[in-house]
């Protein structure tokens, strides 16, 4: 039965008939059956496409996500250590101020720097589609039509 499935698979590959009845004498029911049996082999090999695409971008988005993530501690920090230096800055009016303004401003480019790298991310994981499995399906249905179009001519 193995056997006789990849003769199947050779025939569809190919579109040369092998061991079963060639197309030209194959009757109505059997060329049904093998389109049926193709369309359901497409349909599953397009899904999995789909989730294949999909998986990469959820984990693109999931990247983007997390540095978003990072980004906003880092920048939280930053704003913890510019409020530490305003009070030491007017409280002692000396260097040490200065230092906590250095540091909050490291924090706060370092923070911009992976907002950056996250929104890039992001944006190239969306549109949430799988733009190249819906590009196949078009592919697949434009062979379709062409084959019927030129089946009636």
């Amino acid at each position: 039965m193995e056997e006789r499935g990849a003769e199947r698979m050779e025939e569809d590959l190919s579109g040369v008939a092998t061991q079963e009845s060639p197309a030209s004498e194959a009757s109505v029911g059997e060329l049904v059956s093998r389109a049926s049996e193709q369309l359901t082999t497409l349909v599953r090999d397009e899904m999995r496409l789909a989730q294949v695409e999909m998986a990469q971008k959820g984990r693109r988005s999931g990247i983007g996500l997390g540095l978003f993530g990072g980004a906003g501690a880092v920048a939280w920090f930053g704003i913890g250590s510019l409020v530490t230096a305003a009070i030491l800055g007017l409280s002692l009016v000396v260097a040490p101020w200065l230092a906590a303004v250095i540091v909050g401003v490291v924090l706060l480019l370092t923070a911009s720097a992976l907002a950056m790298i996250g929104r890039r991310e992001v944006s190239q994981a969306t549109p949430a589609l799988p733009q190249e499995s819906m590009q196949s399906v078009r592919r697949d249905v434009e062979a379709v039509k062409e084959g019927i179009h030129h089946d009636r001519s």
